[in-house]
């Protein structure tokens, strides 16, 4: 029988068949799963709905976690079209304003611009929990986000974004803390770093790639069906015992004390 076979999950964060997420609907679709995909606005909703159709994933659903309303309405529209609950959703969001991702960590911080990437990237994850709960009672259901090295240790340029990852680490362990008694997990997949459209806007990130190839245990990158993989494993009832875990995919870079080119070891 396939992983997930009966399940009903939310995947939220998808732009492009470049993105992570995109590699976890893959993963879960051939695993079984049913799907629905959200979109952010309407320059996303078209592009969205061909990867829908591409997954059997229906109608995509509007959700813009910046409003309440829109959660709100989000939540309706899953209800309706799941009348029984579902098990889950991959939270695969996160924004921070250009100017904080590049040089100095300091120069580029603003009241305004972390407060922004917060609760975009951080409240969302917390918000979504707290909102598609009911809907997910009487499931094994599993909540899945997605985190960096950067959030645990210094990565040039990350800066703001590195302190979103740690609060959304923080918030898995603490949801999976509330969400536990329910029989419910929430997890965090840590991810090597991965061409997508959301990392484009990292100043070097072609140097943070080529450094994790030519240095990680495994000497190569991660894709997104390697992280697709994993999540599957974590959405699904094999992974019951897991909970309260960032669990890295990123070819063992996490593992180094520090960084010294294969020829020069």
């Amino acid at each position: 029988m396939a992983l997930l076979a009966g399940k009903k999950f939310l995947i939220t964060g998808i732009s492009s068949n470049r993105s992570i997420a995109y590699g976890i609907a893959q993963a879960c679709a051939r695993e079984g799963a049913q799907l629905a995909l959200s979109y952010n606005n309407e320059r996303f909703k078209d592009r969205v709905q061909g990867f829908a159709d591409e997954l059997g994933a229906g109608q995509v659903i509007k959700l813009d976690v910046s409003s309440d309303e829109s959660v709100d309405l989000a939540a309706l529209e899953l209800a309706n079209r799941w009348s029984d609950g579902f098990d889950g959703f991959v939270h695969s969001i996160g924004w921070a304003p250009r100017e904080a991702i590049s040089g100095s960590f300091l120069e580029g911080i603003t009241r305004e611009g972390f407060l922004s990437a917060m609760n975009i990237s951080v409240y969302s994850y917390a918000a979504l929990a707290k909102k598609l709960l009911p809907q997910m009672e009487g499931h094994k259901a599993s909540l899945l986000t997605l985190s960096y090295l950067g959030g645990e240790k210094i990565v040039p340029n990350y800066n703001t974004m590195g302190l979103c990852k740690a609060a959304l680490e923080a918030a898995t362990r603490y949801i999976s803390a509330d969400i536990g008694p329910k029989g419910m997990r929430a997890n965090t997949i840590s991810c090597g770093p991965i061409k997508t459209l959301a990392a484009s806007g990292i100043k070097n990130f072609g140097t943070m790639l080529a450094q994790s190839r030519s240095v990680s245990p495994l000497r190569s990158l991660v894709s997104i069906e390697d992280v697709g993989n994993a999540a599957a494993f974590l959405l699904s009832d094999s992974s019951f015992g897991i909970t309260a875990e960032t669990l890295y995919v990123d070819a063992g870079f996490n593992a180094l004390a520090c960084v010294i080119p294969p020829e020069e070891a």
